[in-house]
């Protein structure tokens, strides 16, 4: 039997999956480490256009860590799911 679960085939599903799993965890991740931390000597919160995405704000800090959670969780979930899918086919090979 041939692996139905390959990275092409599950690419979408496992962006979904990861990103909103990710992203969560990366918005209580950086927000547990604000308040643990402090916020430091961020200038601003970071509202509007390009703040948002600038590390050195408190908001662009939360955003970056919601961003990497998410890439690492989609990727995560491509691996997980590639291997099942190994695995899957070689039960039925036996």
């Amino acid at each position: 039997m041939v692996n139905n679960l390959t990275p092409g085939k599950t690419f979408i599903v496992s962006l979904i999956g990861g990103v909103t799993t990710g992203m969560g965890n990366g918005s209580v991740f950086g927000a547990a480490l604000m308040c643990a931390l402090g916020r430091g000597s961020f200038d601003d919160w970071g509202g509007m256009g390009m703040q948002n995405l600038d590390p050195t704000t408190f908001n662009g800090f939360v955003n970056w860590c919601m961003i990497i959670f998410g890439v690492a969780f989609t990727v995560i979930m491509l691996i997980a799911l590639n291997r099942h899918g190994e695995l899957e086919a070689a039960a039925a090979r036996s």
